[in-house]
């Protein structure tokens, strides 16, 4: 007679991937967003102040900002996460838990009634948690930014990471357990639920990138100015993907370097901004990220009851344009991405339209709002789905010190952004 329970459950397969994304945001993370931009619908590319422009347009870095902005700026650190589970997955995890205990329970004191109970119930639980997905985004960065009249330079290093698990049902496991439904207790006695074929699958990608950035300004004749701005970077990119039946999901297996892939090489982002208007209170910015196309396959098992395929991680040139208007005591922002970035294993694929406005308290307070649309979204995505996410939040600065906090909500994700940092 076996009384073991199914370690993908028991162990909790999502404190594994939450584990994962924590220790892999320092080493690998991916598009890093600032604070402020966070808050803001995602905007940056024609309002950043100088100490976010590495992360969203390295022009910014040279244009013209607030006296008490424009000499130095700092960034230390600014962190960043989303949670999406539509599903419930959580909630689902721990109910299967729960019944797994109670068939075991059953199957040591020989219970037939409620063992057969307990049998039926997992059924249909796994049937239910078949492709339901639960994921995590963890970004973490810092800059320093020291713009000057002539040349502007920076430093800043940033990223962000995706781990997604996902529970995949195996029909072979109906009739096992259909069978433990209605079976007597001599089958219950003998069942072994390590034979079960139903599956955990954790897939993570990121993206680590240090570089400098280096930005100038030109003042026309008519009295407008055009920056124009290049980061020349180092990047990492980073993919995990580890499968296992119900049976054999073990958390120290999950942490083993064969599962990952991984590939660096050097890349580069180009960005120009454009001042126009009365006092040159309009800009117009356009930025081309990762001008250098980057790809890196993950490790599939040849296991054929493991059912993997290899996914690739694309990192693609990404043109972004943004016009913004500013005041003394008001920024108001929209910005679209022109190219379509594509998700990598159960994330959706994302282009963006979104606006973005701050209020501004004479530089003690600001408080800020967005909203941002996914116009790639499809009913077709591979995991959970992103359309319209709303943001809000607020900044605090004190002679030249800031905090910035941010919080994003939609239909199936929620997230928050804190920043400390320094401005003057």
């Amino acid at each position: 007679m076996s009384t073991r329970a199914i370690p993908v459950f028991s162990r909790k397969p999502l404190a594994v991937a939450l584990c994962l994304a924590s220790a892999s945001a320092l080493a690998s993370p991916q598009a890093f967003t600032p604070s402020r931009s966070f808050a803001m619908g995602g905007t940056g590319v024609a309002i950043a102040h100088p100490a976010a422009a590495g992360a969203s347009n390295p022009a910014m870095m040279a244009s013209e900002h607030h006296d008490w902005s424009d000499d130095f700026g700092l960034i230390f650190p600014s962190v960043n996460a989303r949670f999406a589970d539509e599903e419930e997955t959580v909630d689902q995890i721990d109910g299967i838990q729960d019944v797994i205990d109670q068939f075991e329970q059953a199957q040591q004191s020989s219970n037939l009634q409620d063992a057969q109970d307990a049998a039926g119930d997992l059924r249909e639980r796994l049937a239910a948690f078949d492709r339901d997905t639960v994921r995590i985004d963890a970004g973490v960065g810092i800059a320093l930014a020291v713009p000057t009249d002539s040349y502007s330079v920076g430093f800043f290093t940033s990223g962000n990471v995706q781990a997604a698990i996902r529970g995949e049902y195996d029909e072979s496991d109906d009739a096992t357990l259909a069978a433990l439904e209605s079976g007597d207790l001599t089958a219950i006695q003998n069942a072994n639920l390590d034979d079960l074929r139903s599956r955990g699958r954790v897939l993570a990608s990121g993206v680590a990138e240090a570089g400098i950035s280096v930005s100038t300004s030109f003042e026309l004749t008519d009295g407008t100015r055009f920056q124009v701005g290049v980061s020349p970077k180092y990047v990492q990119l980073v993919t995990y993907q580890y499968t296992e039946s119900v049976s054999g999901f073990e958390d120290d297996n999950a942490e083993d370097e064969e599962y990952e892939t991984e590939k660096s090489g050097f890349n580069l982002d180009i960005g120009a901004a454009y001042a126009f208007g009365e006092e040159n209170a309009w800009n117009a910015g356009v930025v081309v990220k990762n001008l250098i196309p980057m790809e890196l396959e993950s490790n599939a098992s040849s296991d054929p009851l493991k059912q993997e395929q290899k996914y690739t991680l694309e990192l693609d040139p990404m043109l972004t344009a943004g016009i913004a208007h500013t005041g003394d005591f008001h920024v108001v922002t929209a910005e679209l991405d022109l190219t379509k970035k594509k998700g990598f294993g159960y994330a959706d694929d994302t282009q963006w339209l979104a606006v973005g406005a701050e209020l501004d308290a004479w530089r003690y307070a600001q408080i800020r709002f967005g909203v941002r649309q996914n116009l790639a979204s499809n009913d077709d995505n591979n995991g959970i789905a992103e359309e319209t996410q709303f943001t809000a939040g607020i900044g605090l600065s004190v002679f030249g010190a800031r905090l910035d906090l941010g919080a994003l909500v939609s239909d199936a994700e929620m997230g928050a952004a804190l920043e400390l940092g320094a401005a003057f």
